[in-house]
């Protein structure tokens, strides 16, 4: 049990601390004061990971666009590349599951992102008839904290992206837009597949949309290499999120 719970927590820890010194070390490069990462723990009985993320504070203005954008992206670019290896760990270490599992499935079942998937098709590995492991459900947890962080709306890492590529207004309507689709995959998800955790989403855009973007003093439009990066990163938004994270049966 103990090896099991670190393996989990050690590797969760390393996604999350990699994911905010991204963040952390953008600032200092644009010499914007920060702080060093805050973690946020949670009892067992709340949130079975443990934890409800990381985040650090900026305390003081973003000089430019430019700063806006390296500043949010930095952080989910750095924690996808730490969570890779501790996804292609999970899956290549899969166990496949007993019979009666697969003949009885109860309990939370875990929706596999697209990134999951593609290592599995190239590892050959069946997930529908597999078992998670520590490193799996590491792996899975950074999944969905970048697709959360990379959603378009207010001052998420995706709502900094947008703001810096397209201007305060197209910012808006991204997180309108955000929220109306999330609050309706929560109704479909909640209806159809038995999926409660979109209105814990859709919560969270809603508070999002609330919370008004500082504006830069430096408006210089982003350059093509950083327009490259914002594509970049919408591919790992896409590798990462998932419409009905669990499903309980």
């Amino acid at each position: 049990y103990l090896r099991y719970g670190l393996s989990f927590s050690l590797s969760l820890l390393f996604i999350l601390i990699s994911h905010e010194m991204g963040h952390y070390i953008a600032c200092r490069i644009y010499k914007v004061d920060a702080t060093l990462p805050f973690f946020i723990p949670t009892p067992p009985m709340i949130g079975p990971a443990g934890t409800f993320g990381a985040f650090i504070k900026i305390r003081s203005p973003m000089p430019s666009r430019k700063a806006v954008f390296d500043i949010g992206v930095a952080g989910p670019i750095a924690g996808f590349i730490a969570l890779v290896p501790v996804a292609i760990t999970g899956v290549m270490t899969m166990q496949p599951a007993a019979p009666e599992q697969l003949a009885n499935p109860s309990g939370i079942i875990f929706s596999d992102p697209l990134l999951m998937q593609a290592i599995a098709g190239l590892a050959g590995v069946d997930l529908s008839t597999s078992v998670g492991n520590a490193f799996y459900f590491a792996g899975w947890v950074g999944l969905l904290v970048t697709a959360l962080n990379l959603i378009p709306s207010g001052q998420l890492d995706g709502g900094h992206a947008v703001f810096a590529v397209c201007g305060e207004a197209i910012h808006r309507w991204t997180g309108r837009i955000a929220f109306v689709l999330m609050a309706s995959l929560s109704i479909i998800g909640w209806l159809y597949f038995n999926s409660p955790s979109g209105f814990l989403i859709a919560i969270l855009l809603g508070i999002m949309m609330k919370i008004r973007h500082p504006v830069p003093w430096d408006q210089t439009p982003l350059d093509a290499k950083r327009k490259a990066v914002a594509f970049l990163t919408l591919i790992i938004f896409v590798l990462c999120f998932m419409p009905f994270p669990i499903k309980i049966l």
